[in-house]
């Protein structure tokens, strides 16, 4: 039978308390249990007393047959579905889900600290007050203006640092001929520190102040330097952001100069206001030979501005206006200038825009050119055919020209073979820059039959035309007995290992290639092979091969390296294999050949891997 045992908390004689007083203050709570084998039921009484300091708990029952004690009017609350006490059980449950997830949690959180400390490193904190909640300076602070010196300590150090370096620069200004300070960082501030070293220095002729932050304010410091510096030759100003008022400034400092001869403003801001500057200050200046603009801003009014200039101009011999933009107006401005112009000797134009029409413009003011040009760059300027035509016109009359670079443009076959007619009639090209112009084997054929002929030509650029194992073969063909080109550029020319095999062909017979770029071919082993056959033929020409990005693995570089060792009288001493396949296998043989022929012939082998 079940029965229920009230867990009485009120004043019962059995439950003594050491504080009587707080007896009235007693609650009575009754738990129903099960009935337990051999006892038919059991009360079990606790008194709670509230804001107790301690109590002592006895416990009561009562066995059948004894008469239960009275519970009179005292409130008995027996426990129900409703007012259940939570049972073990669950608890357990949910400390088995909890717990876990607990400790991963902890545990995830001290690792991150760990690796927090590890990474992220505490800055010191600032001795001084004064700087607080203030960065760090990072790198050197070039100041020297009023009021500086109200610094921390932190940044005293750094402007201490700052004047020791510009002391040393200061110090190289005065004991070298030759100072490159480019890529310093040192401002307009520094460069105001520097500037009192030129005055009147006896020792440095070439200074490079390029890439240093200096604006057009800081250009004011060479204000009354220059004036009364004779030694400076070459000031190179490239990479700072000048712009035209920079431009204007240093121009009115030169008028009145007499012994720089070369001044680079490359990447300087510059636009049409700052040629015009320039212009005007070539109108008044006599020693300056070399002017490099490049990659500016100069449009078509500033191309006009500086062809004014060179009217008048009697001392510059080089002009360089590579990335700009010219275009056609610009080219025909100049032209119209080199008409009258008797001096100048190179003339830059890669990267204007300046097209089929601009260059014909370009080409009659040139071939009425009274002067001796030897340097024309016209790269990248969209030429066709059709230009080419009108470069080659020019070509056939010229008897000064000795470098002539058509770069990056668009001649195709029909323009390189208008240039090869050209050149049969020229006879004072050395260099010849044909390289990416979208010219095939009908087109290399053309060219090489130039060399049959032609013996003045020794360097031939033809790189990043898809010539092909056909063009190669047109080209080795004729190398083989004739011409005397002494560096040949072949790189990114889809030859493949067939090309490579009429090319190694022609090296054991040419007496003439001293330099040879096949980069990029396709080559893989069977080409590199073919070439280490011929490396084993006596050859005293070739000194310089350059194999990179072919493909080539261990087997071309095992037969490379047999090649070398074979020849006692091998003359190469520069082989690029980079960017190939080669393991380590393959580069120690290499190098083993290497060190084999330094140790039997004296002779040193630079191989890059």
């Amino acid at each position: 039978m079940a029965c229920s045992s009230p867990l009485s908390l009120y004043p019962h004689p059995q439950v003594g308390l050491r504080n009587q007083s707080l007896q009235s203050l007693a609650l009575t709570c009754v738990v129903q249990f099960a009935p337990l084998p051999g006892l038919n039921c059991q009360r079990v009484r606790f008194r709670n007393i509230v804001r107790f300091r301690s109590f002592v708990i006895k416990v009561s029952s009562s066995v059948e047959g004894t008469r239960p004690r009275p519970v009179g009017s005292r409130r008995i609350y027996r426990q129900s579905q409703a007012h259940a006490a939570l049972s073990s059980a669950p608890m357990k449950q949910i400390a088995n889900v909890v717990g876990p997830f607990a400790v991963l949690v902890a545990v995830t959180f001290v690792i991150w600290k760990l690796v927090e400390k590890l990474l992220v490193p505490v800055p010191k904190p600032l001795k001084s007050s004064t700087v607080e909640g203030q960065l760090p300076s990072q790198g050197l602070k070039w100041s020297f203006a009023a009021g500086t010196n109200l610094m921390s300590q932190l940044g005293a150090k750094i402007e201490r640092q700052s004047k020791y370096k510009l002391n040393e620069f200061a110090r190289e200004l005065r004991s070298f001929p030759s100072v490159d300070m480019s890529g310093r960082n040192f401002g307009d501030e520094g460069l105001f520190f520097l500037a009192e070293s030129l005055a009147f220095n006896q020792t440095a002729e070439e200074v490079s102040f390029a890439a240093n932050g200096i604006t057009a304010a800081g250009l004011r410091a060479f204000d009354g330097v220059l004036q009364s510096n004779i030694t400076l030759k070459t000031l190179d100003l490239s990479g700072n952001l000048v712009g035209d008022e920079g431009a204007k400034c240093l121009c009115d400092i030169l008028a009145n100069n007499s012994s720089i001869e070369k001044l680079q403003l490359n990447s300087a801001d510059l636009g049409d206001a700052g040629a015009k500057a320039i212009a005007e200050m070539l109108k008044k200046n006599s020693s300056l030979r070399v002017l490099e603009l490049n990659n500016n801003m100069i449009e078509y009014s500033g191309f006009s501005s500086l062809a004014g200039a060179l009217l008048e101009n009697n001392s510059i011999r080089n002009i360089h206006l590579n990335g700009n933009y010219g275009g056609a107006l610009g080219a025909n401005a100049l032209a119209k200038a080199l008409e009258s112009n008797k001096l100048l000797r190179e003339l830059h134009l890669h990267g204007n825009s300046i097209g089929d029409e601009g260059i014909r413009s370009l080409m009659a003011g040139l071939s009425a050119h009274k002067g001796k040009l030897t340097l024309l760059d016209i790269g990248n300027n969209s030429l066709t055919s059709k230009g080419a035509f009108h470069v080659a016109e020019y070509v056939k009359k010229s008897r000064s020209l000795l470098w002539l670079n058509l770069y990056m443009n668009d001649i195709g076959d029909e323009g390189a073979g208008k240039i090869a007619a050209a050149l049969k009639e020229n006879r004072s090209i050395t260099t010849l820059d044909l390289g990416g112009n979208n010219i095939h084997a009908d087109g290399v054929n053309a060219v090489a039959q130039v060399f049959k002929e032609n013996l003045i030509i020794t360097t031939l650029e033809l790189s990043y035309n898809p010539i092909g194992p056909d063009g190669a073969k047109a080209l080795a063909e004729v190398l083989k007995f004739h011409g005397n080109i002494k560096t040949l550029k072949l790189g990114w020319c889809q030859i493949g290992a067939k090309g490579a095999e009429f090319i190694a062909d022609a090296l054991k017979y040419n007496t003439t290639i001293s330099i040879l770029d096949l980069r990029a071919n396709g080559l893989r082993d069977e080409g590199a092979q073919c070439l280490a056959r011929s490396l084993k033929v006596v050859n005293e020409a070739l000194t310089s091969l350059d194999l990179g990005f072919n493909e080539i693995r261990d087997d071309g570089a095992f037969a490379i390296a047999q090649a070398l060792k074979s020849n006692d009288d091998v003359a190469v001493t520069s082989l690029n294999i980079a960017s190939n396949f080669l393991t380590k296998f393959g580069q120690g043989a290499l190098a083993d050949a290497r060190d084999h022929v330094l140790e039997m012939t004296q002779k040193e082998i630079n191989i890059f891997f």
